[in-house]
């Protein structure tokens, strides 16, 4: 699991939003493929899952105050799918932090 810990705590809703609307765009210019993956909010986690592609989720987002928790299924860890989601959740994570910095980031 991948923890990122910033100065100020995660908002799970405004990054719950700019996954719903920007990662399934961004997964279709990085792979030139039309998968769309779900996007579920529950409670302080965010699922990402292909049903029917993929059993469970590849991607569980939890926020815990001023860390993100980000584990991924450890499934699929070779997975091109799976490793260009990493990427792009990545990339957003960091542009999205909103005046606060990024502290310190463990894990893989």
């Amino acid at each position: 699991m991948k923890i990122i810990t910033a100065t100020a705590a995660w908002d799970i809703d405004r990054l719950y939003i700019l996954l719903k609307q920007q990662l399934n765009q961004l997964f279709k210019e990085h792979r030139q493929s039309e998968l769309i993956f779900d996007i579920e909010k529950n409670g302080n986690s965010i699922i990402i899952s292909k049903p029917g592609l993929y059993d469970g989720y590849l991607f569980k987002i939890t926020v815990e105050g001023n860390e993100l928790h980000m584990a991924k299924s450890e499934h699929y860890v070779d997975d091109v799918n799976q490793l260009t989601l990493q990427s792009i959740l990545e990339t957003l994570q960091m542009t999205r932090i909103e005046g606060s910095d990024i502290i310190y980031i463990s894990g893989e």
